[in-house]
């Protein structure tokens, strides 16, 4: 026998409960989403920490050429490649930018205390920007690294494996990478995560 409800003319109709799972479908995604992010909150899960395949590996072959125009201490900030990575005594921090990253601009006044950091040498890997709009974005913040290589087509940030900006990677002094921060640095981030990364660094560093 069928059971399916029909109209005056005899046409099928949906039945109430399936519209009212239609409607309600939405949000009980919503749901299981917020739940999962509470749960690797409550868990002591970082969803910033994502897995990186290069972490513990040699950075990739590369060479980066300068962005154009940026200058610091009155000499030409230069670019960087994979061997200038391997800095005896020192811990290199790569940070992934780009003057349309709105989280960027957020996270660049952390930098300017990172760059103080005596242990570190900061550089810069410009992620498909236009050189202009880069420009202007350091002359408004100022700049804090103390070389920035031009990657205009990504190909570089795709070796690295980045899929988003920015992205902050500690490289140690024999140009291995140890750690991957995903996201914009905040003050906290800075002090409780990346710079204990950088200790971690700092104790794989041969004697200069």
């Amino acid at each position: 026998m069928n059971d399916t409800p029909t109209d005056l003319d005899g046409e099928a109709v949906a039945r109430p409960g399936g519209r009212r799972l239609l409607v309600a479908l939405p949000a009980i995604f919503f749901a299981a989403l917020a739940g999962l992010f509470l749960y690797q909150l409550e868990s002591g899960h970082d969803p910033r920490k994502l897995p990186s395949a290069l972490v513990g590996k040699p950075v990739p072959d590369f060479a980066l050429p300068p962005l154009d125009g940026i200058a610091r201490d009155g000499q030409p900030v230069p670019g960087f490649a994979a061997a200038e990575l391997r800095t005896p005594g020192k811990v290199t921090v790569v940070n992934v930018w780009a003057s349309w990253c709105v989280p960027c601009r957020q996270e660049h006044p952390v930098l300017g205390l990172l760059e103080k950091d005596p242990r570190v040498r900061l550089v810069g890997l410009n992620y498909k920007d236009q050189p202009e709009n880069a420009r202007r974005f350091l002359a408004a913040l100022g700049n804090p690294y103390k070389a920035i290589g031009a990657d205009e087509k990504g190909r570089v940030g795709i070796d690295w494996g980045v899929y988003g900006v920015p992205e902050t990677f500690v490289v140690d002094a024999t140009g291995t990478i140890t750690y991957k921060f995903v996201g914009p640095l905040s003050e906290t981030s800075l002090r409780e995560v990346l710079s204990p990364e950088i200790d971690k660094a700092m104790r794989r560093v041969p004697a200069s």
